[in-house]
C-alpha cells in the first residue's frame, strides 16, 4: 500500500497543510483530502444515483452515448488507456458531465463546451439536479486544493482562480462503473490501463473496493506498483500532466491504473 500524506482542508494551520502537500507532490503527487465541506449524506446519494445509472439497460445508456462535447455515455471497453499493453480496451464504463452551456450561447462553438446529455426524469428523476449540485461542489472543493497548491509553489493564493484556469474551467464530472471482470495483467487485461491525466488535477471518490494502483517512477524496470487504499469521506487527488509542466516537473504527475479483482466498483 502507498503512504499518502492527507491534507484537512478544515484545518486552520494552512503552513501544515502547505508542507504536506507540497512534500506530496515533490513525491508522487497523489494524496488525500479529507473535511472538504461535502456531506457524506450527499456523497451517499452520489454513489446511489451513480448506480441507478449504471443499472439500467444498455439499450437506455446508449442514447446518452458521449458526443464531440465529451458528455454522456463511454461503454464498455471503449477507453483504450495502455494500448502498448492490453489487449482490449478498459473494463469499465463511464458518464461525463461539463459545465453546462446552452447551445444558443457564443461560448458553446468552444471545444468541450456545450450543454450537457441528461436521462430523462421519467426514467432517473432527481439524477441531474443531484449531478449537478456534485458538479458544483467538487468545483469548490478543486479550488480550495489549488489555492494551497499555489501557496506550494510560492505562487499567491488565488493564482489558480483567474479566469484562464478555475476561475471558467473546462471541469468534467465523470462517473465510472468497473464491472467486475477480474483484471489480469500478463494478460493485458485492466479495469483501466496505465496512464497520467491530463489536466490540472483530479478528485476522486471511490467506494471500498481498492484497486487503484500508483507507479511511482515509471522509468524503473521493473515497474512497482502500489495500491491507494480507499477512505472513507475523503477525496484521493492526483496532479496532471499540466501541473506538472507548469511547475516545470518538479510537481508530479504520477502513472496510475486500476486492477479489478472481481468485485463492482464505484467510483464517482
Amino acid at each position: 500500500m502507498a503512504a499518502l500524506n492527507c491534507i484537512d482542508l478544515s484545518d486552520s494551520d494552512i503552513q501544515k497543510s502547505v508542507s504536506l502537500l507540497r512534500q506530496a507532490c515533490l513525491d508522487s503527487g497523489f494524496f488525500y483530502v479529507v473535511n472538504h465541506g461535502i456531506s457524506p449524506e450527499f456523497m451517499d446519494e452520489v454513489f446511489s444515483q451513480s448506480k441507478r445509472f449504471f443499472s439500467l439497460p444498455l439499450d437506455e445508456k446508449m442514447k446518452l452515448l458521449r458526443n464531440e462535447k465529451n458528455r454522456g455515455y463511454t461503454p464498455l471497453l471503449d477507453q483504450h488507456l495502455d494500448p502498448a499493453n492490453q489487449i482490449h480496451g478498459d473494463y469499465k464504463e463511464g458518464y461525463s458531465i461539463g459545465v453546462e452551456v446552452p447551445e444558443d450561447d457564443p461560448q458553446a462553438e468552444k471545444p468541450l463546451h456545450g450543454p450537457n446529455l441528461w436521462p430523462t426524469a421519467d426514467i432517473l428523476p432527481g439524477w441531474r439536479e443531484t449531478m449537478e449540485r456534485y458538479h458544483r461542489e467538487a468545483l469548490e472543493v478543486a479550488r480550495a486544493v489549488a489555492r494551497i497548491i499555489a501557496l506550494a509553489l510560492d505562487l499567491d493564493g488565488n493564482f489558480f482562480d483567474q479566469s484562464e484556469m478555475l476561475g471558467d474551467p473546462i471541469a468534467i464530472l465523470r462517473l465510472l462503473h468497473y464491472e467486475g471482470k477480474i483484471s489480469e495483467p500478463e494478460r493485458g487485461i485492466y479495469g483501466a490501463g496505465a496512464h497520467s491525466d491530463f489536466g490540472l488535477l483530479t478528485l476522486l471518490a471511490t467506494d471500498d473496493v481498492t484497486g487503484l494502483q500508483i507507479c511511482k517512477d515509471k522509468h524503473v524496470e521493473p515497474q512497482i506498483w502500489e495500491y491507494v487504499s480507499p477512505v472513507k469521506g475523503a477525496f484521493i487527488v492526483n496532479l496532471g500532466d499540466l501541473l506538472e509542466r507548469w511547475s516545470n516537473c518538479s510537481f508530479r504527475s504520477t502513472l496510475h491504473r486500476v486492477l479489478v479483482g472481481g468485485q463492482e466498483r464505484y467510483s464517482p
